[in-house]
């Protein structure tokens, strides 16, 4: 397929321009000309059409197909809330509008959807306030720890480590080194849970905080989880809660009930928003009432007439995150989801979620190995450990489901199983389609079985077959051709 400048041909053009209402005698400065061509491409419309529509058929996307990509949860994103964050009302808004009492309040709804979404929140996880400023879930997770080092700092205390699970995702540890905590990680037991004796053998008062997602990253809650945040406690650290699989358990049970103190959500994962491409993103913090006064400046304030204000009066505060309280239309979309959804139907998507997972275990436990039995909860590990032996690893299962429609699952993670694949099917998905996807895993491990050469050259049907990862990634080239810019 060609690229867009290599399709441009000069004098060709697809847009057509405003009349001119800057007035002919103004002279534009020599310092704001462009000395050289702009290099954007000569392309009629239909051609510019046409090219985008065909480059996007040859993308895998959650709209076009089904997207069982463990861990990151790609939910399909209801068009409804589209259409919500695209009115007038709330996409013609500048950020820079006046929103106090000293002029127009241009903004005041937008400030009450924001709150109102917090609000939700709150009772959806058993926190006492959320923020809504960060803009992304590694971004919420730096600001849940930033909060509790400036908890500690407060109390005088010095602490040193952060301890997670060696199923825990990679952005946990990441965070916790930023915020400056040494790693403190604890190894999985047989039943894919943290393994509470090596924990306990861990835990001391110079530990700062606990991250934990609940479930894990395995697809099992522990059932441990309120003696391991009774230990936190008591040795004066604080729970962090990985807000990654609040889709299993929404509505059936609170974070801010089992111990957690701070908490950080992904609304791409649990409230449908949209995911991919690198944004936008948002990964509120909610956190319990004594964390309250260092969440992030400024704080939506709701006033008794029913208006709100801006709070900067906050002393203790880690203070700005972000500008404009995150990415105002994601948040939007999720306060929609919520809305249309209610409390029942919240249960409804976690019970779903959960019943789908199921199945597919159901389904593919006697292809491939299940390392943590045959229940879970909205997502479960396989392992490729049996095609392994014949020359089939998770990675060759990966590229042949593509050959199928599939998108592939998350591959070799969690790091604590060999050649894992982490299937999450999410609440939206038919039976039609996870029989078709179970079936395709089946055939392929039975073709593992018969023909495992056959593997080293999927995917065939693909716009680019197989691809050399690791020459890819060292001497990456992503620019255009010479000449064709």
């Amino acid at each position: 397929m060609e690229l867009i400048f290599e399709k441009s041909r000069p004098g060709r053009h697809g847009v057509s321009l405003p009349n001119n209402d800057v007035p002919v005698e103004v002279e534009i400065p020599d310092s704001l000309r462009r000395e050289k061509n702009s290099g954007l491409p000569n392309v009629p419309e239909p051609e510019v059409v046409r090219h985008f529509t065909n480059l996007s058929k040859r993308n895998f996307g959650v709209d076009s197909h089904f997207y069982p990509l463990g861990s990151c949860t790609m939910k399909y994103n209801p068009k409804f809330t589209e259409k919500i964050a695209a009115n007038e009302h709330f996409a013609g808004i500048h950020p820079l509008q006046p929103q106090l009492r000293k002029g127009p309040m241009l903004v005041q709804g937008c400030l009450e959807v924001i709150s109102n979404l917090q609000d939700a929140l709150c009772k959806i996880t058993g926190m006492d306030e959320f923020t809504s400023q960060p803009m992304a879930g590694a971004h919420g997770e730096l600001t849940g720890i930033m909060l509790i080092a400036a908890y500690h700092r407060q109390q005088g205390k010095k602490k040193k480590f952060v301890i997670i699970p060696d199923s825990g995702h990679g952005t946990n540890p990441a965070t916790a080194a930023i915020a400056g905590y040494q790693v403190v990680s604890v190894p999985s037991n047989a039943c894919g849970v943290m393994d509470i004796d090596r924990f306990k053998e861990i835990l001391s008062n110079e530990t700062a905080a606990v991250m934990l997602t609940c479930p894990n990253t395995m697809g099992i809650f522990n059932p441990e989880i309120h003696e391991i945040a009774d230990l936190t406690h008591k040795a004066g650290a604080l729970m962090y809660y990985d807000g990654a699989n609040l889709n299993a358990i929404m509505g059936k049970a609170r974070p801010g009930d089992l111990g957690f103190d701070v908490i950080h959500l992904n609304l791409h994962k649990t409230f449908a928003t949209p995911h991919g491409g690198g944004g936008p993103g948002a990964g509120p913090v909610g956190v319990k009432a004594f964390l309250s006064p260092f969440l992030p400046i400024s704080r939506i304030v709701r006033r008794s007439d029913g208006t709100f204000a801006l709070d900067y009066d906050q002393p203790d505060s880690i203070g700005y995150i972000s500008p404009f309280y995150g990415n105002f239309g994601i948040l939007l979309r999720a306060y929609a989801y919520i809305l249309l959804l209610g409390a029942n139907g919240l249960i409804e998507v976690s019970e779903n979620a959960v019943l789908n997972a199921n199945y597919l275990l159901a389904r593919l436990k006697d292809h491939y190995e299940i390392p943590t039995g045959s229940r879970c909860m909205h997502e479960f590990v396989a392992s490729a450990i049996r095609q392994e032996k014949k020359g089939v690893k998770a990675l060759d299962i990966a590229k042949a489901l593509l050959d199928h429609g599939f998108h592939a699952p998350t591959i070799y993670f969690p790091l604590n199983v060999k050649e894992a694949m982490m299937i999450e099917p999410t609440e939206t998905e038919t039976r039609e389609t996870l029989d078709a996807f179970a079936q395709v895993m089946i055939e392929l491990a039975e073709l593992a079985e018969k023909d495992p050469e056959v593997f080293h050259d999927f995917p065939k049907t693909t716009p680019v077959g197989r691809l050399d990862e690791v020459k890819g990634a060292r001497d990456m080239n992503v620019c255009a051709p010479q000449g064709t810019q």
